[in-house]
């Protein structure tokens, strides 16, 4: 199943080709959804402090019965905090919401607090500080690596400049239609895995006639076709879902996608509303 076949990250921690996205599901929600992926055979749960889930993703993994070590966590550091002190407290924060001895991943959530994307300001000494505390977390083995979100590639270099762990991952929104192919190279220059948030466009591209004709090819969901094309593209997806029949057909990716198709896919320009 695709949903336990691993990648490995530059610092030698294997982590799950597929994970559960959490994000917009509530706290009262997310456990069972946690539970019922977990018996689907998802082994990668993707959360972060601003969805106010941390707690119900822990309970959900206990409630599985599946050991602590057989699931791999994401979460996120809140991309309003920008400095060493408050981000040092928000990992512990984390690790006593979730109830987890460690987190697997935890990863800066954006280079700018929420308000401020598209302003002049990157955030980077706040950036550096808050990866310095990433950093002496994973000295203390409270995380097994670090990573980023969101992050263009001058935000990476501003990391690289100066750290002493370099980052595992890079989450950032893939789809098909919304490919951004310098920053994917850059990453893989860089032994950077790219995670694909929102593999489905929020929902957009299931309405694509052309995206819709070659899911049919294969006899597959656009569902699917999307979270496939993330995985031939070397990236992790992270489709979420709170309906176990979606979880469990996001994860039956028994096809492949032709190079021509791949193309067509790849090229494909942003679908508008």
């Amino acid at each position: 199943m695709i949903a336990q076949e691993k990648y490995t990250l530059s610092n030698g921690l294997e982590v799950p080709k597929l994970g559960l996205g959490t994000w917009l599901v509530s706290e009262d929600t997310v456990a069972q959804a946690v539970k019922d992926a977990i018996e689907l055979g998802y082994r990668h749960i993707d959360t972060a402090q601003a969805y106010q889930n941390e707690r119900g993703v822990g309970e959900g993994i206990r409630a599985s019965g599946v050991d602590r070590n057989d699931i791999f966590i994401t979460t996120k550091v809140a991309a309003e905090i920008k400095n060493y002190k408050e981000a040092a407290k928000s990992i512990d924060q984390s690790l006593e919401l979730l109830g987890l001895d460690y987190i697997d991943l935890m990863i800066i959530h954006s280079p700018k607090p929420w308000e401020e994307v598209g302003g002049a300001n990157r955030y980077f000494e706040g950036n550096r500080e808050v990866w310095r505390a990433l950093e002496g977390a994973y000295k203390e083995g409270k995380i097994k690596s670090i990573g980023v979100s969101n992050f263009e590639k001058e935000d990476i270099e501003n990391i690289l400049s100066s750290c002493e762990v370099e980052p595992t991952v890079n989450q950032i929104l893939v789809h098909i239609s919304n490919t951004p192919k310098d920053l994917i190279e850059y990453c893989k220059e860089h032994d950077i895995l790219i995670q694909a948030y929102s593999p489905l466009g929020h929902g957009k591209i299931l309405k694509n006639p052309q995206i819709q004709q070659i899911a049919e090819k294969y006899k597959v969901s656009v569902p699917q076709l999307s979270i496939k094309y993330g995985l031939q593209l070397g990236l992790l997806p992270l489709p979420k879902s709170t309906n176990p029949d979606h979880m469990k057909s996001n994860a039956d990716l028994d096809f492949e996608i032709s190079k021509e198709d791949m193309t067509t896919l790849l090229n494909m320009k942003q679908v508008e509303d």
